[in-house]
């Protein structure tokens, strides 16, 4: 359970979910709002492009994208939540209904989707978005595992899913998709349009550009997956799976700490008021009146009387309390 928002006491309430603190400074009960994650219908829309296929050492990104789909399905299917996948890539190829016992069917169908991945084409992005899974819940939790290189354009289907369900984007890479060695001429080949061209990997120059390319479209797929309002699981060939995972629900769980946090903030904000708001001009008054103190005490010695035996006045006052007059006539 987290932490979701706070809200005035009502009746039958549970006790036990009684922030007192809030309840001390606002002089009203006040109960914590937890969100509580059950029944949790898991969709995983798989991309099918031939990009996938790709690895530069002996892990390719489409084992990674295995892999993340069965360790992650066995362990929502094993609370009885429903799992379903949809496979797409410039359509939707196949989807399998969303059951209580999806986590096996998943893993077999991640497992054949190599074989259909053989055909040259670009990755559409409207494919997941326009065709919805047959029969989903009307609230879900969409896993989008792809590369995302593709044409432009993805970011609104994407934005649309968001809006109404909780995705994370799995982005798949490669680190030889950030750098590139020094391999001397070679012939590269484009895993989506078959587009061949020659590269000279041994110019440091064109290393160079390579990587601040890499770089900027790095940041602006980031830039564009965080206007979507979609949280990002980065999954490299290189990485450690489950190390991946654990590091994402942690930042997570924080994020959802922060934002209730901030919730919180602005419930107290919004439920401090003053009683008598049209006297607050009367705060002014206050460094006028230290003003007028501290010049009345500067003309003390002016306005004293003089006198010639002080002891004898301080005698006669005797040794109890005395009072000191600050003002003087």
């Amino acid at each position: 359970m987290d932490l979701a928002d706070l809200r005035e006491y009502q009746y039958h309430d549970d006790v036990r979910h009684i922030d007192w603190n809030v309840t001390a400074r606002l002089q009203t009960p006040y109960v914590r709002v937890y969100n509580e994650d059950r029944d949790v219908t898991a969709w995983f829309l798989l991309d099918l492009s031939p990009s996938v296929s790709f690895g530069s050492e002996l892990v390719r990104k489409r084992s990674v994208a295995i892999d993340f789909v069965t360790v992650l399905a066995r362990l929502l299917s094993r609370y009885g939540n429903p799992v379903g996948a949809l496979f797409y890539g410039d359509r939707v190829d196949t989807v399998i209904p969303a059951r209580s016992a999806g986590a096996t069917s998943c893993t077999s169908s991640a497992g054949c989707f190599p074989g259909r991945a053989l055909a040259y084409y670009r990755n559409e992005p409207q494919g997941p978005a326009r065709d919805r899974p047959p029969g989903h819940a009307p609230a879900i939790a969409g896993f989008v595992v792809s590369d995302f290189i593709s044409v432009p354009g993805w970011e609104e289907p994407l934005a649309t899913l968001a809006r109404r369900h909780e995705i994370v984007a799995v982005r798949l890479y490669d680190p030889l998709e950030m750098e590139l060695p020094d391999l001397g001429l070679l012939v590269v080949q484009d895993a989506e349009t078959g587009e061949q061209e020659w590269v000279d990997s041994h110019d440091r120059g064109f290393r160079r550009r390579f990587a601040a390319a890499a770089g900027r479209q790095e940041a602006e797929l980031r830039s564009a997956l965080g206007d979507a309002g979609v949280d990002a699981l980065e999954l490299s060939t290189a990485d450690d799976l489950v190390e991946a995972i654990l590091r994402f629900a942690d930042l997570r769980k924080r994020r959802r700490q922060l934002s209730a946090a901030a919730a919180c903030r602005g419930t107290w904000e919004a439920t401090m008021t003053f009683l008598w708001p049209d006297l607050l001009w009367l705060l002014t008054a206050v460094p006028a009146l230290i003003a007028i103190y501290l010049f009345l005490l500067s003309r003390k010695k002016k306005s004293s009387l003089s006198y010639s035996n002080l002891s004898l006045l301080k005698e006669a006052m005797g040794g109890g309390r005395r009072f000191r007059r600050h003002i003087p006539r």
